[in-house]
């Protein structure tokens, strides 16, 4: 069985060297003979040179690059940020990766991309988070770090929003958030190889994870996602709304899988506040929402027949968030042996989930409380069985 650092790494390979051949196909990167052409020298993040090598070849030392000197996220002095290859056991180095997160079309990523060397970003369309930041995968006091900077500065109050919410919202349903600096629109949080719940299935097929593809494990991940609702419905700052979930895979690109299984929520710059003291409602965006996936008080009205006006859309509160539990625990639970059983168990408060009015909607805490009386039932009954067994 290969470790983990063994399969991360091949991951990355592969991912590089499709990557690669996609480009060399659209850009006709061959030197005569049909050969690929040799690696072009370029600026590495944060300069310096660097070279981009394929994963059976040992690149040369990297050349001292600046840091970045970021203000500390909790305790302590000002963090110092080199942005060096990261390396695997068999010493063979990878360079820091940039990720363009959320392209939703090709053109999308290479207009983002223009400018910069290949080998100071190689952007990977992996659609599931925002479109508004390059994700520099790095290392820093020999731990592995996500570098998220800001590329368009027309959403520059979004990102320092999302900054904000990250700062105040540390706990253990939020990604860990370790250093920041705004001048430079740069967050540096931990970095989690396993990605968001967009890859779960993906995850689950591989080998060294099939062991843990069961029906505790997925209910397990539904109940830390209500959990999170439950946490941001409560939060320090007050109620907050999930806004980021306008369908499922958009939703699923907002949370990361841990390396022990559970889930954080990653991206927080679209987390309106309800203040039903004075009144104040929310709105996701601007445009006009459409599906199923969203809560029937998203959706326009007035019918078709009158065009989509924001200013006419009626506002409305985190009872948006729990039509959307049903839905998310759904794709947790797939379609393994048992899950049939769980989701039987939690037709009740999934139905309640869906009412058509949202003040009948249980709250995100009721939900909760349910997922945790159904894990604890459904543990009891096959303990007791494999009692029986015995």
């Amino acid at each position: 069985m290969p470790g983990e650092r063994e399969v991360e790494r091949k991951m990355w390979a592969r991912n590089l060297d499709e990557e690669g051949a996609r480009r060399s196909q659209r850009h006709g990167d061959k030197a005569p003979g049909g050969q690929e052409r040799a690696p072009a020298q370029g600026r590495a993040p944060g300069g310096g040179t660097a070279a981009l090598h394929g994963p059976h070849e040992r690149p040369p030392l990297p050349l001292p690059r600046p840091a970045l000197h970021l203000a500390p996220a909790l305790h302590g002095g000002p963090h110092t940020l080199s942005l060096r290859p990261l390396q695997d056991g068999a010493g063979e180095q990878l360079l820091p990766v940039a990720v363009l997160r959320a392209a939703e079309d090709r053109s999308e990523a290479d207009e983002a991309c223009r400018g910069r060397s290949r080998e100071e970003t190689f952007c990977l369309p992996f659609g599931d988070s925002s479109r508004r930041s390059v994700v520099f995968l790095s290392e820093w006091k020999e731990r592995k770090v996500a570098l998220s900077r800001l590329t368009r500065l027309e959403v520059r109050d979004d990102f320092l929003h999302g900054l904000r919410m990250l700062k105040s919202l540390q706990s253990e349903h939020v990604v860990t958030l370790l250093g920041y600096c705004e001048d430079d629109n740069s967050i540096l949080t931990e970095y989690h190889p396993l990605g968001s719940l967009s890859s779960l299935e993906a995850t689950l097929n591989l080998s060294k994870y099939r062991s843990t593809n069961t029906w505790q494990h997925r209910l397990q991940l539904a109940l830390g996602y209500v959990a999170i609702i439950d946490f941001l419905h409560r939060s320090p700052l007050g109620t907050l709304v999930m806004c980021d979930s306008s369908d499922l895979p958009k939703t699923l690109s907002q949370y990361l899988l841990t390396a022990n299984f559970s889930i954080v929520l990653n991206d927080l710059d679209a987390l309106p506040l309800v203040n039903r003291s004075t009144g104040a409602l929310v709105k996701c965006g601007h445009r006009e929402l459409r599906g199923d996936f969203v809560a029937p008080e998203q959706l326009w009205p007035y019918g078709e027949d009158v065009p989509f006006h924001d200013d006419l859309m009626p506002a409305y509160d985190e009872k948006i968030d729990i039509w959307k539990i049903p839905d998310v625990s759904s794709f947790l639970l797939g379609h393994v042996e048992g899950s049939d059983m769980v989701r039987f168990h939690l037709f009740d408060i999934h139905k309640a989930c869906k009412s058509q009015t949202p003040a009948e909607r249980p709250t995100a805490q009721d939900v909760l409380d349910t997922y945790q009386k159904v894990l604890t039932l459904l543990r009891d009954t096959a303990t007791s069985q494999t009692r029986e067994m015995l």
